[in-house]
């Protein structure tokens, strides 16, 4: 339930929820939504002939940060989960939330939307165009695909792991609660300790294997960044460590130290971005071999991508603080069906990009219907299979 805060009509909390987190949340899936919608549309992603480099730069600024900022927030309701469930009723709630969604999308979901590329590559007569053939050999052979689905077998993972911390050794996660939560009256340091973690976290990996690559195991749909396999536990885990205090006073507190600096973290991430487009303009006009830049630039580059995933980090949470008394209609509308969204916009996305390709219409024309159409389509599908109770159990 929403309350009114003061006889006014903006938006203060909701009875056990902090709605700052739930639109930051919310916010987040917008931005997956939208970066699906247009990386079709990019020089980056080489699918459609109609690009647009304004889409490059939307790729860009999403993919440097909001994947490990998803499981940051994610993190921060792990201890109090724990705490009120115990690690069995946690990962029985987590398997609920997390596991069947991943089945029904990876066996469901997933080859629906796909099935849009087969037809696209594969010209009548060339193959058996029955989508049970289709499904069969993605299923036994391969390739198949994960889609967004990734995201829930890693947070799963995640999840188990803490509840193995819980059980065994539950002092580790107070001590790290403590630690960060020391340090909510010191701003600047608690952003440069966050710094220090997100760049050793990425700058080996980074440098390493580049972000071009993905650990798969086998032809099955489990794949993660390679070069993130750090990143995206150290983010989560240090969400976890937010938790262990209460939100509403620890080191994301509304009225707290870091929260009232936002426009700084605003002002870093926006000097961090542009640290980012020069050197992505240094790769493409400078370097000679792009396909293999130089080592001084790669760790230039994976110390500005983690530096700016840091800030982001911090002012997203911060700037939802800010604006938690504020009425942000379109956030508030989605929340109840974010996840929903998250899981749906896929089928949707594909779909609509294959219907669109062949058009010569200007990609923003393009880009606007396949959002427009995948926003509001997976919207009301979320809507309606959460009136199945046992559906919105889940989603």
């Amino acid at each position: 339930m929403l309350r009114k805060v003061g006889g006014s009509d903006q938006v203060g909390t909701m009875t056990g929820r902090i709605v700052a987190f739930d639109r930051a949340r919310t916010f987040i899936t917008l931005l997956v939504v939208i970066h699906h919608s247009v990386v079709n549309f990019t020089h980056f992603g080489n699918g459609d002939r109609m690009r647009w480099l304004g889409f490059d730069l939307v790729v860009l600024f999403n993919d440097s940060f909001f994947m490990a900022f998803m499981f940051l927030i994610s993190g921060l309701f792990v201890h109090d989960s724990l705490t009120r469930h115990g690690a069995g009723g946690y990962l029985r709630r987590r398997a609920w939330r997390l596991g069947i969604p991943l089945l029904v999308s990876i066996f469901v979901l997933i080859p629906i939307a796909y099935y849009a590329s087969f037809l696209r590559y594969h010209m009548p007569g060339t193959t058996d165009f029955n989508y049970f053939h289709y499904w069969g050999r993605m299923i036994t052979t391969g390739p198949w695909p994960s889609g967004q689905s990734w995201f829930l077998w890693v947070l799963l993972v995640f999840d188990v792991i803490a509840a193995a911390i819980w059980m065994t050794a539950p002092k580790i996660l107070g001590a790290l609660g403590r630690l960060i939560g020391a340090l909510r009256s010191r701003p600047v340091v608690a952003f440069a300790a966050f710094v220090v973690v997100s760049v050793v976290s990425y700058l080996p990996m980074h440098v390493w294997f580049g972000d071009g690559a993905w650990f798969e195991p086998g032809h099955y749909p489990f794949p993660v960044q390679t070069s993130r396999i750090l990143l995206y536990p150290a983010y989560f885990f240090t969400g976890v460590g937010i938790g262990v205090i209460s939100l509403r006073v620890g080191i994301l507190a509304e009225n707290g130290e870091v929260a009232k600096r936002w426009a700084t973290w605003l002002a870093f991430a926006v000097l961090l971005f542009g640290l980012l487009l020069l050197l992505v303009f240094a790769h493409h006009n400078w370097i000679e071999n792009v396909a293999a830049p130089p080592l001084w630039w790669r760790t230039a580059y994976g110390t500005a991508f983690a530096v700016f995933s840091a800030a982001m980090a911090f002012t997203v949470p911060t700037i939802s603080l800010r604006l938690s008394r504020a009425s942000l209609w379109l956030l508030d509308a989605m929340q109840p069906s974010a996840y929903g969204i998250f899981l749906f916009h896929y089928m949707f996305i594909i779909w609509l990009q294959y219907f669109v390709y062949d058009p010569a219409w200007p990609a923003g024309i393009k880009a606007a219907i396949v959002f427009a159409v995948t926003l509001g389509g997976s919207w009301l599908l979320t809507v309606l299979l959460r009136r199945i109770p046992l559906v919105a159990r889940t989603i």
